[in-house]
């Protein structure tokens, strides 16, 4: 009962899907998930004005994650606020991706509920917020609240129809830019071996929960950013690939290493999902990809949507100094009023997701 969807049911349910052209979401206004969601600074409005704008340029997927800590102090809302998200995607024609916890703690800070911190200038994504935290994530006496959490977020949309897959931990392990840390990698070590025991608990516990959605974790290692013949390898995404009912990963890469990605993961012939790429500096473009994914049936979800306070328009930190001219954005394609970075980027959206 609490198994793995034979490969068999994965593809009939792809099957009954259509191609889905989509992005990760946050809100403009937001500068991490815990902004986007807290009572105080939940965005309806934006929300809504950000999705139609989408949908008249014909998406019709988004991916977004869920703050453990909120969860913590405000179950009852959260649950409320994710209904009312839910209801505006729908209505703008969107399916939804839920990630449920992430190690991508970019900030250096433990998640906190409150005023978030601005966005530190010239700063990628500089205030991106762990859930639950790596604090808990490194002490498994901590894991029963996780597996509360887990199981009441699942158990309450486990037969929405608005909810299309569950991501359940988005980047185990990822050690990422994190400022504090002596030892980073010793440290980051550390934090992939618990990550990896978690991940295959949060798998148990969803399981557990009877959802109708699939359920998945990305693999998301790659070597130097395009040694792509070494990608996934890593425990974490052995694990990810060979638990997940849907096939999903992350690949920042050129034309020919996402390529040769999408041939490896063909052979596990489960329904494959693209859920971060993007990155125009380091050869991840719109214009080579985006028709990839499209010939070859893989829903795909690039990097963010509208140009705000996570400033993930900007480069990755270590790639920064190589970038010298802002015209070009890292990730993101709407500028604050909704207009494209590139209308030919906008145009092949429009015509690959009408086909």
């Amino acid at each position: 009962m609490y198994t793995q969807w034979p490969a068999e049911q994965a593809q009939a349910w792809h099957r009954q899907q259509r191609w889905g052209c989509g992005f990760n979401y946050l809100p403009r206004t937001a500068v991490n998930w815990l902004e986007m969601w807290q009572q105080e600074t939940f965005d309806p409005a934006t929300i809504e004005q950000e999705l139609r704008w989408a949908s008249r340029y014909g998406y019709n997927q988004l991916r977004t994650n869920l703050p453990f800590t909120l969860w913590q102090h405000d179950r009852n809302g959260l649950l409320e606020r994710i209904d009312r998200f839910l209801a505006v995607a729908d209505a703008c024609g969107f399916q939804v991706m839920l990630t449920l916890l992430d190690d991508c703690a970019f900030s250096g800070d433990e998640p906190v509920i409150g005023q978030q911190k601005a966005p530190r200038p010239g700063v990628h994504n500089s205030q991106a917020a762990g859930s639950p935290g790596r604090a808990m994530v490194l002490d498994p006496s901590l894991w029963p609240q996780i597996e509360r959490y887990v199981r009441d977020v699942i158990g309450h949309f486990r037969d929405d129809r608005r909810v299309w897959v569950w991501d359940l931990y988005n980047e185990p392990g990822n050690g990422g830019i994190f400022c504090g840390v002596d030892q980073y990698a010793e440290y980051d070590d550390r934090l992939a071996i618990y990550a990896l025991s978690l991940m295959i608990q949060v798998f148990r516990w969803a399981r557990q929960a009877e959802p109708c959605q699939p359920l998945t974790v990305a693999a998301w290692h790659i070597p130097d950013r395009g040694a792509c013949g070494q990608a996934f390898r890593h425990p974490i995404d052995v694990a990810a690939l060979h638990l997940s009912d849907v096939i999903s990963y992350h690949a920042y890469v050129d034309t020919p290493g996402q390529v040769a990605i999408l041939a490896r993961l063909a052979a596990f012939n489960r329904p494959v999902l693209c859920t971060e790429w993007l990155a125009r500096h380091v050869g991840s473009v719109m214009e080579e990809q985006l028709p990839l994914f499209r010939a070859q049936g893989v829903t795909c979800y690039h990097w963010g949507l509208v140009q705000g306070k996570t400033q993930t328009w900007l480069p990755w930190p270590d790639i920064a100094q190589e970038a010298h001219t802002a015209a070009l954005w890292f990730h993101d394609v709407l500028t604050p009023d909704g207009l494209p970075f590139s209308e030919r980027e906008m145009a092949l959206v429009q015509r690959l997701s009408r086909m």
